[in-house]
Protein backbone atom coordinates (compact mmCIF):
# COMPACT_ATOMS: atom_id res chain seq x y z
CA UNK A 1 0.00 0.00 0.00
CA UNK A 2 1.09 3.54 -0.63
CA UNK A 3 1.35 6.33 1.90
CA UNK A 4 -2.04 7.79 0.88
CA UNK A 5 -3.71 4.41 1.41
CA UNK A 6 -2.08 4.13 4.86
CA UNK A 7 -3.34 7.60 5.79
CA UNK A 8 -6.89 6.87 4.60
CA UNK A 9 -6.89 3.52 6.39
CA UNK A 10 -5.47 5.18 9.51
CA UNK A 11 -8.05 7.95 9.51
CA UNK A 12 -10.98 5.58 9.12
CA UNK A 13 -9.59 2.97 11.54
CA UNK A 14 -8.76 5.68 14.09
CA UNK A 15 -12.26 7.14 13.89
CA UNK A 16 -13.82 3.70 14.34
CA UNK A 17 -11.44 2.88 17.21
CA UNK A 18 -12.34 6.13 18.97
CA UNK A 19 -16.04 5.30 18.58
CA UNK A 20 -15.54 1.82 20.02
CA UNK A 21 -13.52 2.96 23.03
CA UNK A 22 -15.75 4.45 25.74
CA UNK A 23 -14.98 7.79 27.32
CA UNK A 24 -13.82 11.05 25.89
CA UNK A 25 -10.62 11.18 23.92
CA UNK A 26 -8.80 14.48 23.49
CA UNK A 27 -8.04 15.83 20.05
CA UNK A 28 -9.93 15.98 16.81
CA UNK A 29 -9.45 14.32 13.45
CA UNK A 30 -5.68 14.74 13.59
CA UNK A 31 -5.57 12.73 16.82
CA UNK A 32 -7.81 10.12 15.17
CA UNK A 33 -5.43 9.99 12.20
CA UNK A 34 -2.38 9.55 14.41
CA UNK A 35 -4.17 6.95 16.53
CA UNK A 36 -5.29 5.08 13.44
CA UNK A 37 -1.92 5.09 11.69
CA UNK A 38 -0.11 3.98 14.85
CA UNK A 39 -2.85 1.41 15.43
CA UNK A 40 -2.54 0.13 11.87
CA UNK A 41 1.20 -0.26 12.36
CA UNK A 42 0.72 -2.05 15.71
CA UNK A 43 -2.07 -4.22 14.30
CA UNK A 44 -0.01 -5.07 11.22
CA UNK A 45 2.95 -6.03 13.39
CA UNK A 46 0.76 -8.26 15.57
CA UNK A 47 -0.89 -9.82 12.51
CA UNK A 48 2.42 -10.68 10.89
CA UNK A 49 4.24 -11.75 14.07
CA UNK A 50 1.52 -13.88 15.64
CA UNK A 51 -0.68 -15.03 12.77
CA UNK A 52 1.66 -14.80 9.78
CA UNK A 53 -0.77 -12.55 7.88
CA UNK A 54 0.71 -10.08 5.40
CA UNK A 55 -1.41 -6.94 5.73
CA UNK A 56 0.54 -5.01 3.09
CA UNK A 57 -0.99 -6.95 0.21
CA UNK A 58 -4.37 -5.31 -0.18
CA UNK A 59 -6.16 -2.20 1.04
CA UNK A 60 -9.55 -3.91 0.76
CA UNK A 61 -8.69 -7.05 2.72
CA UNK A 62 -10.89 -7.67 5.77
CA UNK A 63 -7.95 -8.83 7.91
CA UNK A 64 -6.14 -5.56 7.20
CA UNK A 65 -9.09 -3.53 8.43
CA UNK A 66 -9.75 -5.69 11.49
CA UNK A 67 -6.15 -5.58 12.65
CA UNK A 68 -5.90 -1.84 11.95
CA UNK A 69 -9.05 -1.15 13.98
CA UNK A 70 -7.95 -3.49 16.76
CA UNK A 71 -4.55 -1.83 16.87
CA UNK A 72 -6.24 1.57 16.89
CA UNK A 73 -8.37 0.56 19.87
CA UNK A 74 -5.24 -0.67 21.65
CA UNK A 75 -3.31 2.55 20.94
CA UNK A 76 -6.29 4.74 21.92
CA UNK A 77 -6.75 2.74 25.15
CA UNK A 78 -3.08 3.15 26.08
CA UNK A 79 -3.16 6.85 25.21
CA UNK A 80 -6.33 7.37 27.26
CA UNK A 81 -4.77 5.52 30.22
CA UNK A 82 -1.63 7.66 30.08
CA UNK A 83 -3.33 11.03 29.64
CA UNK A 84 -6.29 10.27 31.89
CA UNK A 85 -4.15 9.83 34.98
CA UNK A 86 -2.28 13.06 34.47
CA UNK A 87 -5.25 15.40 34.82
CA UNK A 88 -7.37 13.62 37.41
CA UNK A 89 -6.62 15.06 40.85
CA UNK A 90 -9.20 14.63 43.55
CA UNK A 91 -9.39 16.68 46.70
Amino acid sequence: MGIIAWLVLGLIAGAIARLILPGSQPGGWIAALITGVLGALVGGFIASAVFGINVNDSFFDLATWLFAIGGGVLVAFIWQAITGRRGSKTV
